[in-house]
Formats: C-alpha cells, structure tokens, sequence
C-alpha cells in the first residue's frame, strides 16, 4: 500500500510545489528479482555518491512472497543490504500531535532511538545443523597470525540450529559518534543498552568503545550542555523507558533498536507518526524512510477496490527529512522552508481532527463511526489544501 501512497504524495505534495531532480531506483520484489538484487546494492551505491536518499516502504519475502511473485530466491531483507552499505545509524522520533493521546500517558517528551544498522543478526550467517558433531568458529588471519578457533557445541542428537554474527570496532565507533553528536545537537541525554552481563565480549564490546569514544571526545561538552552518557542493560533500560517522561537519546544494537522503535511508536501513538533517518559515519550522507512496513492488509483491500484510509504521515516526514538535508548541503533556505510548511501542515491537519482511520481509533476507540476519519486520499488531499494555505501566506 505504501507504494499508492507514495505515487500520491509526488503527485500531490512533491512535484507541484518542486523541481527535483531524481534518481530512481525501484526496489518493488519484481525488477529486484529481475536484477537478482543488484538494484538494492545500486541504489545504496546511488545515496553514497548523492548523499540523499528517500526510500519508500519494501517487501522482505518470505516462503508466501516467492511464491505469489514467482521469485528466483528468498532475497535478503533490502533494507538490511542498504543498511550494511551504508554503515550508518537510524534514528528514530515520535511525530507528536497534540490532541493523539499516548498509550504510555507519561511519555510527556519525545525519545529517540538510534539503532545501530549495521552487522548482527542482519548479516548473520544461520543454518540447520542435521545429526550428531561438533560445531567450530575458526578465525583465519591476514599474513603470518595462527588460526583460532573455538568449539561451540556439541550436538549429540538429531541436530538443531546455529547462528554466527560479526560486528567491526569501526562501524560501532561510527555509532557511538552518531549517537552522541545527536545527542548533544538535541541537548538529551544519551543511553547505550546491551546484555553485556551475558555477551561479555560482544556487547561488552559495544560498551568499551562507547566509553573511550564519549572520554575522548565527547564528555566536556556533554557536561558543558548539562547532560550525560550512561550505559544500562537493555532490561533495565526497558523498564526505565516505560517509568520515564521521555527527552532523551536511546542508542541500540541492530535487534533491540528494530524491536524498540516499534515498542516505542505504538506507545507514543503510532507507526503511522514515527520518523526514520539513517545517517552515514560521515555526517554528510543520509537514507530517510517510514518507520512501518508496506500496510499489505490495505493493500489487498485496495486491490479489490475498497476504501482504504492508510496513514501517510510517515511517508511525508520521509520526504521532508530528506529534502531537508539536501537543503541543509545546498544551503538552500526556501526548500527548508517548504519542507517545515509540509510537516506543519500534516499535524495541522490532526491536530484540527481529519485523520487517517489508525489515529481515531486511538481518540475514539469502540466509538469509532466512519465520520470520524478520512479515507488515504482524503488526507493526502486536506494535507495538500493545508500546505497550499501555508505556502501562499
């Protein structure tokens, strides 16, 4: 469904207001099929050489989805092959709209999570093991080293499953950067949560570099700014999040970043009002998308031709993020501007009560009645009515 209301908002809050020079790359599971996945690895290779990137929502297939499009292959996840490329860290935030109550009523601030996007589970390598023997990780150095290895375990019976994942000091310096120069440009404190007590040496990892990194580089301006860096085991800060009023920076691992930013955009309201940056090592390069899925459920109702009312809000911060950098490196002040005018028009928007059905459900619960939302069109449209006003005052 995401790609409907994708076309929508080009055509009705993009190109009328906009001359864009684009460069497309589409990532829908037909032509990634055809290309046999190269159009993912040319697309990040695309936002390295332009440094922005606006992505709309895709499909990562599972056993249901190579059979319904006919695919050659089960293709990785494409945001993980872009993620890797790229070596950045994705920040997520609440889009806060006055009148949308919060699941988690004391969240009275917003939190940002920035999820390391980069290796661990998304990179692994898992297979099945079948029957009885050992299961060894050896490492094999560059030049004259000895070869290490270490035996994991032994299955004795009728086998079972293994995983091994990698993480690099540098990708996780990059993060520790990323996160702290967002922390200090929002003036919020910034947590780093792992499970060090059980991974000593992973993500125990994790936690030493983040030290040496904030020592070194960071803490006199944390402290002339009033705040600080602490690491917390992930339970722990989970609890802590929940107990907390918001209004400060959460840096994860792969896994817990893509598990608490969900965690986090349902408390706060919705997926359909979470936004979602990447930024690359250099500070300069950037990938902006929606924070939720595709929305097939939509889809297959759209297909049959009923209504839908799918909310778009992500998908416009996705393209107001990005243009917003790239008007941030071309020091260009009216496209800043028009992207500011586009986000003040969506919350405008909810904010004077027309929203998408996922919104007033939350206002209305078992009252809902079909007056109380619009359907996907009509809220791309009071959005393009709101924006037109705003652009013309």
């Amino acid at each position: 469904m995401t790609r409907v209301i994708w076309k929508s908002i080009k055509d009705k809050l993009i190109l009328p207001f906009l001359e864009l020079d684009i460069k497309y790359y589409d990532l829908g599971l037909p032509y990634r099929d055809e290309t046999d996945d190269k159009v993912t690895i040319e697309s990040a290779e695309a936002t390295l050489k332009y440094n922005v990137a606006i992505k709309c929502a895709t499909i990562t297939p599972d056993e249901a989805r190579v059979k319904e499009f006919g695919l050659k292959s089960m293709w990785k996840s494409p945001n993980g092959t872009i993620r890797n490329i790229l070596n950045g860290t994705v920040f997520r935030e609440p889009i806060l709209c006055k009148n949308i109550p919060r699941l988690v009523p004391g969240w009275t601030k917003a939190i940002c999570i920035g999820r390391h996007a980069f290796g661990d589970q998304y990179r692994a390598t898992d297979t099945v093991i079948k029957g009885a023997g050992k299961l060894k990780l050896v490492f094999v150095p560059e030049g004259q080293g000895e070869e290490t290895e270490f035996e994991v375990f032994n299955f004795t019976g009728e086998g079972g499953v293994s995983l091994a994942m990698y993480n690099t000091d540098e990708s996780i310096r990059s993060f520790a950067e990323a996160s702290m120069a967002t922390a200090l440009e929002k003036k919020w404190p910034l947590y780093l949560s792992t499970k060090n007590t059980i991974l000593k040496k992973y993500d125990g990892r994790f936690k030493d570099i983040f030290q040496e990194v904030y020592e070194a580089s960071w803490k006199s301006k944390f402290e002339a700014a009033g705040i600080w860096y602490e690491h917390r085991l992930i339970d722990d800060m989970v609890a802590y999040a929940l107990k907390s009023e918001g209004g400060y920076v959460w840096a994860c691992k792969n896994y817990d970043g893509d598990v608490q930013s969900d965690f986090l955009a349902q408390g706060f309201g919705s997926l359909g009002l979470m936004t979602s940056v990447l930024v690359c090592p250099d500070g300069k390069t950037i990938e902006a998308e929606a924070a939720h899925g595709t929305v097939t459920r939509h889809f297959r109702v759209h297909q049959k031709g009923g209504e839908t009312s799918t909310n778009s809000i992500a998908s416009i911060f996705a393209w107001t993020r990005g243009l917003a950098h790239r008007a941030k490196l071309d020091d260009n002040a009216k496209l800043l501007d028009f992207t500011e005018k586009l986000e003040a028009a969506c919350i405008g928007v909810v904010e004077a009560g027309k929203m998408t059905k996922d919104l007033a459900l939350i206002l209305h619960g078992s009252k809902l009645s079909r007056e109380h939302y619009l359907n996907t069109e009509e809220f791309i449209d009071a959005v393009a009515a709101e924006l037109s006003a705003r652009l013309s005052a």
